[in-house]
């Protein structure tokens, strides 16, 4: 499902204009980011969780170049669903479907 189809979907079943409801959901994403962005994790009860991981410092490869690079420690959004989120999905797919590209 794409922004578009969540968009429609909404709108279909709140009868709030397609608009509406893409500036609401657009409005929604920034604030995430915006929060990640300061520092501050967003807690959705019964939805999940959008945190920030601190990654440790790291030795990576330049492959092209064959020299060693340290990767300094940084830091990464991540999502966690809520317990009740991870059980609803365990019970309902069985398979997944075809990536329509």
């Amino acid at each position: 499902m794409r922004k578009a189809d969540l968009v429609s979907t909404i709108a279909d079943k709140t009868g709030v204009p397609k608009v509406d409801v893409l500036v609401s959901l657009e409005e929604f994403f920034k604030e995430v980011k915006d929060a990640l962005a300061s520092g501050q994790n967003v807690y959705i009860r019964g939805f999940g969780s959008f945190v920030i991981k601190k990654r440790a410092k790291k030795i990576g490869r330049h492959i092209k170049k064959n020299v060693a690079i340290e990767i300094p420690e940084h830091y990464i959004p991540s999502f966690k669903p809520a317990k009740i989120f991870v059980d609803q999905v365990k019970e309902n797919v069985t398979s997944l479907p075809e990536d329509d590209k």
